[in-house]
């Protein structure tokens, strides 16, 4: 009798170990099934990565060209601006040249003008203009413009009353 208890306990210990392995591989099946649907998401997460890493590289590539566009562009606009600048400052050479040489015919005049300051009622309003210029000081560029422009106009106007009287 003591075989069949020991043989019955055999018995029943397989069984529970057979159940056990039974459990245990139930358990692993599912956790293979989760590995399984989680390798097929990280698959999926993988293919959209290497999407969104073309894309992005082309969109680098589309930056790099217009990046590349944009630095020609200014350098064309820089290169503009300074052939500019040059001629500005070339005109305002020549400019400050045509006052310089505007002051000197007003020096002129004012010079052939003091003799007939002594009549101002028979020089008419063209001397009482240039001994208004005459009397200013100018102090600056716009000034000096300014008093080149008045005594350019009566001296246009001395000729032109010269001009008249002649005619005459």
């Amino acid at each position: 009798m003591m075989t069949f208890f020991v043989s019955m306990a055999a018995d029943v210990l397989v069984a529970v170990l057979l159940v056990a392995t039974i459990a245990s591989s139930v358990k692993l099946s599912r956790r293979i099934n989760r590995l399984k649907a989680d390798e097929a998401a990280l698959r999926s997460t993988i293919g959209d990565l290497v999407v969104a890493s073309a894309t992005a590289e082309r969109a680098i590539a589309g930056l790099r060209a217009t990046l590349d566009e944009c630095d020609r562009t200014l350098a064309e606009r820089l290169g503009t601006a300074e052939r500019t600048t040059a001629d500005l400052t070339a005109h305002v050479q020549a400019g400050e040249s045509v006052i310089t040489r505007i002051a000197a015919i007003v020096g002129q005049a004012r010079a052939a003008a003091a003799p007939s300051a002594a009549a101002p009622a028979q020089a008419g309003p063209a001397a009482v203009h240039a001994r208004a210029v005459e009397t200013a000081t100018p102090v600056g560029n716009g000034e000096r413009v300014g008093a080149a422009l008045a005594a350019a106009q009566a001296l246009s106007e001395r000729a032109l009353d010269r001009l008249r009287a002649r005619a005459a």
